[in-house]
């Protein structure tokens, strides 16, 4: 009993700690009477909201973002509620227990006690919003920084509602109070919680709130309470108070009038400045009459600002144009008409001299060069104190040069490169991203120990492959603008410090089209052989599907360590080796696998590097995603988001594997948490 007391009180205190209200103890134990939303349909995913209340550590937003394996885009805010409540935007799916459940894990902290479970404690932390999975190393005592993998009650919504809202019941909480707080109506909520009337909502259970919008506003770790705004009686009445005598109004109005002059004063001297400046830096042989085509030309400044000339010589005033050598002449090249001025209005890459990157590349010296792209070569250089990777390219690419630059100006996301700034010459084009320790994932797969590379554990390939589709998932749905890669292959799938993965190498996005659109134009097929999605070389349609496609064969790459082009034994004696696609290969082989146990049958087509040290039913799992993400018919396909779902769910089940090693050296991967 003593023990069992000490348990409760530890249970209590970290549930106050992190639901900042006194039913944590209830919410607690509400797991075990807050079973799952059942479901009937298995292939079912939609978007769902949980309510997480807020308070204390909990509040920070990379807390959040760890706790429910989400991005900063994710979270909303309820500042208003007491407490505050953060909602967490995830993909539910109806899961082969037939209930709806969201995927997630929790990192064990190190101050957790002996006596409770791993389960335990990562209950107490959710605040009633997740449950452990039968088995596994949840139920197990906890070891501080374990990885336990969780899922979140969530639901999908069987009505005309567009969202569930996952919500723990509080003290003082009513069906009347929780539809006046979420606007939902009280029938609806009634309805979807089984609910024979106006029930009392009991402390510490799950209900699913319908919802027609997505809940709160843009979350901040710090939501202040608005500060006091006086109404117009009350301003007045003070005024008076303080000031019987009459109001000054004259006085007011000549300083307003004074303050209007002095900034119309300062205008009309800029715009003079601007005209003496104009008339005394362009020769009159050099100026343009109207009837002359007009010209588009950037220029590199001394300090970062993008300048372009747009038929009248405008040039931006926070430096003088600067000579890289000798003899090099001012740094201009011709951009297309139109191609500029979207991109550089709205965002600001940071300009770097042609003579910075010649130093912080040590004149591109061949130790520099981390590899060759499609339209270029990549060095690595330091650039004012940080390392970076350069893309070189000649002025002929200056198309792809601007595409990368109009799509990662706009995009921003942890699995995607990102792009730091940019620098020109007379000839050349240089983009500047972030810096890949790491390097290709190409480099990781095929034959690695030959090039300096180590291979990877299943974990870091499960994880990898999840990082690549999140990238994917985030630029064909989540964007403002939906995009196409185009060419999405391992090569053009980085890897930083810690192995995760960043989509590279934007130089062929176009904006996506629906695969059924009749108007959608044809393009130039474009992209790696190997990776090229049938209907795309049939008709030239790119559509997001044919980067499911491309993403299908990453996954039969990181299964068996081929390349996308593989070199086969020809069946007749004496005849010279063969090329085919990796998809036709392992398509092949996959051709009479039904079950994880035929996976013992398929170890020519696995890794020898993994040295046989993967789970069946993962390897499986994965195998089967791939062979759906390269069918022939492009509707067939998976979207990026299923595939996001279905990878979440082979790496939980890794992780539970790799847990069950022990801690073997061979295969520990250290348990990276999801982000």
């Amino acid at each position: 009993m003593p023990l069992r007391r000490r348990r409760l009180v530890f249970l209590l205190f970290l549930a106050l700690a992190c639901s900042g209200r006194g039913a944590g103890a209830e919410t607690t134990s509400g797991n075990a009477t807050s079973p799952p939303l059942s479901c009937s349909e298995l292939s079912r995913v939609c978007t769902a909201f949980l309510a997480f209340p807020a308070a204390g550590a909990a509040a920070n937003a990379s807390v959040l973002e760890s706790m429910f394996d989400a991005s900063p885009g994710d979270l909303t805010a309820d500042a208003a509620a007491s407490p505050g409540y953060a909602f967490v935007r995830k993909n539910c799916s109806c899961l082969a227990s037939r209930t709806y459940l969201a995927n997630t894990t929790y990192t064990v902290p190190s101050a957790a006690p002996p006596n409770a479970t791993a389960a335990e404690v990562a209950a107490a932390a959710y605040a009633g919003l997740a449950v452990p999975p039968p088995g596994g190393a949840a139920h197990r005592p906890p070891r501080p920084s374990a990885v336990v993998a969780l899922h979140l009650l969530c639901g999908c919504s069987s009505g005309p509602w567009n969202y569930l809202l996952s919500y723990v019941g509080a003290d003082g909480d009513t069906v009347e109070s929780l539809s006046s707080r979420f606007g939902a109506s009280m029938d609806a909520i009634e309805a979807t919680n089984d609910m024979a009337g106006p029930d009392p909502i009991n402390t510490g259970k799950v209900y699913y709130i319908p919802l027609n919008s997505v809940p709160g506003q843009p979350y901040s770790e710090k939501s202040p309470a608005p500060a006091f705004a006086p109404s117009p009686q009350n301003t007045l009445s003070e005024i008076s108070d303080h000031h019987p005598a009459r109001f000054p109004y004259g006085w007011v109005i000549g300083s307003m009038g004074v303050a209007f002059a002095l900034i119309a004063i300062a205008l009309l001297v800029v715009v003079m400045c601007k005209f003496f400046q104009y008339n005394h830096q362009v020769p009159d042989n050099q100026r343009k009459s109207p009837d002359q085509p007009m010209s588009h030309d950037f220029r590199l400044l001394k300090s970062g600002s993008f300048c372009y000339d747009s038929g009248r010589y405008l040039c931006c005033q926070f430096g003088n144009a600067k000579k890289s050598r000798k003899g090099a002449g001012d740094h201009r090249i011709n951009v297309p008409k139109g191609m500029v001025v979207d991109v550089f209005d709205r965002e600001k890459p940071i300009v770097f001299t042609y003579e910075e990157i010649l130093e912080s590349t040590d004149l591109f010296s061949d130790a520099n060069l981390l590899g060759h792209g499609t339209y270029g070569s990549v060095y690595y250089g330091v650039l004012r104190d940080q390392e970076v990777a350069i893309k070189k390219m000649t002025a002929t690419n200056a198309k792809e040069f601007i595409v990368e630059m109009k799509v990662l100006c706009k995009v921003h996301h942890a699995s995607l490169v990102e792009l730091i700034g940019y620098a020109a010459s007379k000839d050349e084009l240089f983009l500047v991203y972030e810096y890949s320790q790491k390097g290709s994932l190409k480099n990781h797969l095929h034959d690695p120990q030959s090039k300096g590379y180590t291979s990877l554990s299943w974990i870091y390939r499960v994880q990898i492959a999840l990082d690549a589709a999140r990238g994917l998932e985030y630029i064909h749905e989540h964007t403002k603008d939906h995009y196409v890669h185009r060419d999405i292959k391992s090569s053009n799938i980085l890897l930083d410090g810690s192995f995760r993965a960043k989509i590279s190498d934007f130089g062929l996005a176009k904006l996506a089209v629906r695969s059924n659109d009749a108007e959608a134009s044809v393009t130039k097929v474009v992209g790696t052989f190997g990776y090229l999605a049938p209907e795309y070389l049939r008709d030239g349609l790119a559509t997001s599907k044919c980067d499911v496609y491309a993403f299908g064969v990453v996954l039969f790459e990181l299964i068996s360590g081929k390349e996308a082009i593989t070199k086969t034994d020809a069946i007749s004696a004496g005849s010279n080796s063969e090329r085919r696609s990796l998809a036709s290969v392992m398509l092949t082989a996959l051709r009479n696998c039904h079950n994880p146990a035929c996976v013992g049958t398929l170890k020519d087509c696995i890794d020898p590097n993994l040295m046989e040290l993967y789970p069946h039913d993962c390897i499986y799992q994965m195998a089967m995603l791939a062979k759906q993400c390269v069918d022939e018919d492009p509707v067939l396909r998976p979207d990026m988001k299923q595939a996001v779902i279905t990878l979440s769910q082979i790496l939980l089940s890794s992780i539970e594997w790799e847990a069950t090693l022990g801690g073997n050296s061979q295969v520990f991967s250290g348990l990276v948490a999801g982000r």
